[in-house]
């Protein structure tokens, strides 16, 4: 275990990541986003717009003997992924500087994808995972936009299967003597998977 976390549950504390001005899935989205995704050791995942890299790290510990392939176009996004490897002790992590959809198609075919950011790609990035994710795979898309969200349903059509839930978490803040809630951005998870290959939910 990392001195940094030394839990083998997901769920690390935000506070726990080098943070910069790039965006962050936080604690609360990233637990139910790997949990959608239902990581093995020894898997290949692909992470999408990396950003810190927070679910690149979870990931990469739940799926110990695999490698997470981290794609972030942002020159900081992507030295925060690195220095947040690292910070954790992970060698399991490779960062990709591109864009995608074109810094996908060298990669190696994935059992997991996780899509943060596509920079309005995203139905290319789709195209790319339907014919490189391998037999029972998952694709899990994080959407904070009502856009992002009807693209990816619109998209994914047959042969996927989805599974699309809302998670909207409020944190507990002092002010005085007392404790109001201060609520997170929403965020939406499509979970998808092709239906010719059958899923328990």
């Amino acid at each position: 275990m990392s001195k940094v976390w030394g839990y083998a549950s997901p769920g690390i504390p935000d506070g726990n990541f080098i943070r910069g001005k790039v965006p962050m899935t936080r604690e609360e989205i990233r637990v139910v986003t790997l949990a959608k995704a239902r990581l093995d050791p020894g898997m290949i995942i692909w992470d999408v717009g990396s950003g810190t890299g927070s679910i690149s790290v979870e990931a990469a510990r739940l799926a110990s003997g695999g490698r997470v392939f981290a794609v972030e176009r942002s020159p900081e996004g992507l030295e925060l992924t690195r220095k947040n490897a690292e910070h954790f002790g992970l060698d399991n992590i490779t960062v990709v500087a591109g864009e995608a959809p074109g810094a996908l198609g060298s990669l190696p075919s994935p059992h997991r994808v996780f899509v943060g950011g596509s920079g309005g790609n995203l139905s290319a990035v789709i195209d790319i995972v339907e014919t490189k994710l391998l037999p029972g795979g998952r694709l899990v898309i994080n959407a904070v936009s009502l856009e992002t969200l009807a693209g990816a349903v619109e998209r994914l059509k047959t042969p996927w299967q989805t599974d699309i839930i809302q998670i909207s978490a409020a944190r507990a803040e002092r002010v005085g003597k007392s404790h109001i809630m201060r609520g997170l951005n929403p965020v939406y998870i499509i979970t998808a998977w092709k239906e010719e290959e059958g899923d328990d939910r």
